[in-house]
């Protein structure tokens, strides 16, 4: 793929960011930091108290089943990786409206991939160049543009 000067290449995850802009060409990308941020987000069963709760289940004529149910159980730790994606298409939108950015290219695992297409703002969609669906945000830099450059 080619990264247009300027370009702007998001690495993404549900708790890690990097904002990369390409001070090179289209031919010898050479993305540059703009922005890191990384949010603590503990495994769900750290944010937990308490475990699921109980109700009776109705079963045909309005009469409960014996033993009832459990509630569906929310993941603390998913919810959040959801709110940073829904942060990081946030953050886009406003950069695209101040016209920070003419292209934009994404990198991000499927799961934050999906939730993050989800929040696209027209503007935002209207600049993206690509997506590549893979979790690079541990990964150097230099290890970003090889694979932007052999992706299709």
């Amino acid at each position: 793929m080619r990264i247009p000067h300027k370009a702007v290449v998001v690495v993404a995850d549900g708790r890690k960011l990097l904002l990369l802009r390409n001070e090179g060409d289209g031919l010898a990308p050479n993305l540059q930091v703009e922005h890191a941020e990384e949010q603590s987000n503990p495994s769900d069963g750290e944010q937990k108290t308490d475990q699921a709760g109980r109700a009776a289940s109705t079963r045909g004529g309005g009469g409960f089943a014996a033993g009832g149910g459990t509630m569906g159980e929310v993941d603390f730790h998913q919810q959040e990786e959801d709110r940073f994606a829904a942060d990081t298409a946030a953050m886009l939108k406003k950069r695209a409206l101040d016209n920070d950015f003419e292209k934009l290219i994404i990198i991000a695992p499927p799961r934050t991939l999906g939730e993050l297409r989800k929040h696209y703002h027209k503007e935002v969609s209207d600049r993206l160049l690509g997506e590549l669906s893979k979790d690079l945000t541990g990964h150097p830099i230099a290890d970003i543009e090889k694979a932007l450059t052999a992706a299709e």
